[in-house]
């Protein structure tokens, strides 16, 4: 399938192709063709992540008027999170649309997580760009927000979701996430994250992306804090 096919598949026609090509060119084709006219993909991705959770909030609120706000921001998560974002790219075969450097197309980059979600979000930004709102809006009502209805994504876990309420019924304090260190090539990164607790370590993780790294993070300081807890009872 090339992008062409995809734009048919999904019923739309981009009017800047630049900016559908932009969404699937990763930055390791960038990094190896210093001469290409394309840009990579992370700035698109940056603003579809913003579309995203604004496009599903509307959803939630409108569609569910008796969701609580904490319901909301759970079920929003587990749209949103990173094991979601890949169904959604794999529903149209993004992995396959991809550019990639040589490096990361021998490592199995099309089949990588964080990449496929990674795609969709800068597929979404651009389409953003090029359309609107709206049409976005319309587009996930098409592919993505059935699949929330029929109950698809309530069963996912967000640890970060789940770390924010209790630290917050339980008036422990602040939560701050922060990435401590990345290492691998470019086309093979590992993050390590830390969430702090009123400035002190609580949890550690590592993942292929930092969202994964945060969320491996917030599960250990749940453990944590759980751990505690069954401690002193």
């Amino acid at each position: 399938m090339n992008l062409d096919e995809l734009q048919k598949k999904i019923g739309v026609t981009f009017n800047n192709r630049k900016l559908i090509r932009q969404a699937f060119t990763h930055s390791s084709y960038v990094n190896e063709h210093k001469k290409s006219p394309y840009k990579d993909n992370e700035r698109l991705e940056f603003l579809g992540d913003a579309v995203l959770e604004l496009a599903v909030s509307r959803y939630l609120y409108n569609t569910y008027p008796e969701m609580s706000e904490g319901d909301m921001t759970k079920m929003r998560a587990a749209i949103v999170c990173e094991p979601s974002l890949v169904k959604f790219a794999e529903q149209f075969q993004f992995g396959d649309l991809v550019l990639l450097g040589k490096g990361e197309e021998m490592t199995g980059g099309r089949k990588r997580p964080a990449l496929l979600a990674d795609v969709f979000e800068a597929f979404i930004g651009a389409f953003y760009l090029d359309q609107g709102f709206d049409a976005v809006d319309d587009f996930l009502n098409k592919f993505v927000f059935p699949r929330v209805g029929k109950g698809e994504f309530a069963h996912l876990t967000d640890y970060k979701s789940q770390l924010q309420e209790k630290v917050q019924n339980e008036n422990r304090g602040e939560l701050e996430y922060r990435i401590v260190r990345e290492t691998g090539p470019a086309h093979n990164r590992e993050f390590i994250s830390e969430v702090m607790l009123n400035h002190e370590t609580l949890g550690r993780g590592k993942g292929r992306s930092k969202k994964e790294a945060e969320q491996r993070a917030a599960k250990k300081a749940l453990q944590k804090l759980n751990n505690e807890q069954n401690i002193k009872s």
